[in-house]
């Protein structure tokens, strides 16, 4: 999904997204040691996906303190 589309989205949508992109995270880490993950540039698309949303919500916590 693209950053613009989620800038758009409320924080529990985040938190869900956030938290499946974990655990496919995990997922992905135990194909690799278990040798069966022939995607590795998979990972790298995770590792960002879940970069992105979490400066969402740094982003999303400083407009909540300068509202205030």
């Amino acid at each position: 999904m693209k950053i613009k589309q989620l800038r758009t989205k409320n924080i529990e949508f985040l938190k869900k997204e956030l938290f499946s992109l974990l655990q496919e995270q995990f997922n992905l880490r135990m194909q690799l040691s278990s040798k069966k993950l022939n995607q590795t540039h998979l990972l790298k698309i995770n590792r960002k996906n879940i970069a992105v949303i979490k400066t969402l919500f740094s982003e999303k916590e400083l407009l909540h303190v300068r509202e205030k």
